[in-house]
């Protein structure tokens, strides 16, 4: 198999996973607020920031194809090739994994809006902790790829 069958396989799982993650943590978080509007209309402002939150994930897995680019040319080698498909894996993953994850916590902040509690910088603070993780794994590409050498022409 080509080494650069491999990269590709892995910029479609990096992509692919952190768009779908990123769709189905807005969703989350948007039918919650949906809920929370028919109660409490007036959330709508801060509901939104809530609902968008989870998208950055989709964000991060673009920035994660721009840093792996270079090195998706014909004559990439077989080590880099295998790496950028478990990078791709790995950080499509955990894109995947905390979108849907920071969409619930999103979802519990405007539901508890809804009901009339002031819990908007609260929720906002929790759901920083999944977007960490998804920080760090964009930087774990980051340093792959540095250590992946210089880019074949």
């Amino acid at each position: 198999m080509e080494p650069i069958l491999f990269a590709y396989i892995g910029i479609a799982f990096l992509l692919g996973l952190s768009g779908v993650g990123s769709a189905y943590g807005t969703s989350i978080a948007g039918n919650s607020v949906i809920g929370a509007l028919k109660k409490n209309p007036d959330i709508f402002g801060k509901a939104m920031v809530l609902t968008a939150l989870p998208g950055s994930q989709g964000l991060f897995g673009f920035l994660g194809y721009f840093l792996l680019k270079p090195f998706l040319v014909e004559h990439i080698t077989m080590f880099q090739g295998v790496a950028i498909c478990f990078t791709g894996i790995a950080v499509g993953a955990v894109e995947l994994l905390t979108s849907i994850r920071q969409g619930q916590v999103c979802a519990n902040g405007a539901s508890a809006m809804g009901n009339g509690h002031d819990v908007f910088n609260n929720t906002l603070i929790l759901a920083v902790f999944p977007e960490l993780y998804s920080i760090i794994a964009v930087a774990a590409a980051f340093l792959v790829s540095t250590s992946l050498g210089v880019p074949a022409v």
